[in-house]
């Protein structure tokens, strides 16, 4: 799409904005030859629309890591806001391309940029999608685990409203607070409203308050159906304290925080107990009987 000169203007050192551009409209449709083509013929790859959408943003939301390379060789700025305040990074974890996470974390994109009433972190938009694959990439580059969304809350919050269950275990393994709290609402809250007996049973498994209310008073259980499985795992949590050796792998978990992995790796004991510390495989009071 060619640019008119009545749509153009120049915006400082980050280039000119106008409609899509044919360089957006390569990069989004993964077209790299295209692409290379339109660079090597002085293209601007800084190029924003009036959303200040930039043709890296375009090949990180439909995952074409090839042409997010090309623009990033060619001096497409890594970190580069749309008018909601999404970097490209967030774009490749909301399109759950792993590649373009990787790509631009080797080109030096923030993993946590400042949040704004418009957006969330790259983090957010990984446990959105749901891979885990991102989100274990996010949390290995030093993403905030409670960095805090004014739509969403912490992360946990957030892939728990979405079923990933996937991700929720890594960020509870990572270090990720189970009780944290948004108006007063928890991970568990939405673990209930989203009728997930798995996920209910994790969240407690990592010590989830069952008896905390939310802003309009309720309780997790309130949120489910009577009778169904959701309800009866957590009215079987409300009626059964967690063992003396589940309260143990809490505290211990707790008091090691984000580091709680890292430590428990170097302790010298059996792989069992190791095991039981990681939260690896194993049953839940409800699976073994208890």
């Amino acid at each position: 799409m060619e640019v008119t000169a009545a749509r153009r203007s120049f915006l400082c050192d980050i280039g000119f904005w106008a409609d899509r551009t044919a360089l957006h409209e390569a990069a989004s449709h993964g077209r790299a030859l295209q692409l290379k083509q339109l660079i090597e013929n002085g293209a601007s790859v800084n190029m924003v629309t009036v959303d200040n959408i930039t043709p890296l943003h375009e090949a990180c939301l439909q995952a074409h890591p090839n042409c997010a390379r090309l623009l990033l060789e060619a001096g497409a700025q890594v970190d580069i806001r749309t008018i909601h305040g999404s970097t490209p990074l967030c774009s490749a974890c909301a399109s759950g391309s792993l590649e373009c996470a990787k790509l631009l974390l080797e080109y030096g994109a923030k993993v946590n940029p400042s949040l704004t009433a418009l957006t969330a972190t790259p983090l957010h938009e990984a446990c959105i999608k749901g891979n885990v694959e991102v989100v274990r990439l996010m949390i290995a580059s030093g993403a905030k685990l409670e960095a805090f969304d004014v739509h969403f809350g912490p992360p946990l919050h957030i892939a728990c409203a979405k079923g990933q269950v996937d991700c929720v275990k890594e960020l509870l393994r990572a270090g990720a607070n189970v009780n944290s709290m948004k108006f007063h609402e928890t991970a568990l809250h939405h673990a209930a409203r989203a009728q997930m007996v798995d996920l209910i049973e994790m969240l407690v498994e990592f010590g989830a308050n069952v008896f905390v209310s939310d802003n309009l008073g309720k309780k997790p259980v309130d949120y489910t159906t009577p009778a169904s499985p959701s309800y009866s795992c957590l009215q079987f949590f409300e009626s059964n304290p967690l063992s003396l050796q589940q309260l143990c792998r809490i505290a211990v978990r707790m008091m090691l925080g984000t580091k709680a992995s890292e430590v428990i790796a170097q302790l010298c004991i059996s792989h069992r107990i190791h095991s039981y510390l990681q939260y690896c495989d194993h049953p839940t009071p409800l699976q073994s009987g208890l």
